[in-house]
């Protein structure tokens, strides 16, 4: 289970975060599953990227931080972050983070910071194609790309109808 997604630059800003649930011990001992609170959004957006910017370039790209394995890869001025269970393979979350970039890539051509801030709403669709609720949801670049594609056109009708209802009734 992946707990959050987080997209950062060198100087730490956050250009994208997507935030699931965490793991915590119920009353009677059981797991619960529980949101983030805004707190530690920040708390965490702040540790996460001092341990991240702090590594050398051969270091490892797993980190732990928490209850949580810190899975990361840096990408021109961007670090692509998950935080997932100490359970989770690493290597198939630094998979799960390249498919992601290769599906911004192909969907921007060469995906840059200024992507990411001017259309944040599809990189969070792209994101939602790949990861739904903390979970992997799509492998194949193919239909994560058809699927933007399809959202894109229907988009592009709804404009197209609101453009025709304001010629007719003149607003």
């Amino acid at each position: 289970m992946i707990s959050f997604v987080l997209l950062q630059n060198r100087q730490g800003k956050t250009r994208l975060s997507s935030w699931y649930s965490k793991r915590v011990v119920g009353e009677k001992g059981e797991d619960c599953w529980e949101p983030y609170t805004k707190r530690e959004k920040t708390r965490i957006q702040r540790e996460v990227n001092a341990l991240v910017t702090s590594r050398t370039k051969k270091a490892c790209n797993f980190v732990e931080l928490g209850d949580n394995l810190i899975v990361y890869r840096r990408y021109a001025g961007l670090y692509f972050i998950m935080a997932v269970e100490k359970t989770q393979n690493p290597l198939i979350v630094l998979d799960l983070i390249h498919l992601y970039v290769e599906a911004l890539d192909a969907y921007f051509g060469s995906v840059c910071e200024l992507d990411l801030v001017y259309n944040f709403h599809r990189a969070y669709y792209i994101l939602d194609e790949v990861v739904l609720g903390g979970h992997h949801q799509e492998p194949q670049r193919s239909v994560i790309l058809a699927s933007v594609a399809k959202q894109d056109d229907l988009e592009d009708e709804e404009a197209g109808s609101g453009d025709m209802l304001d010629a007719i009734f003149g607003d």
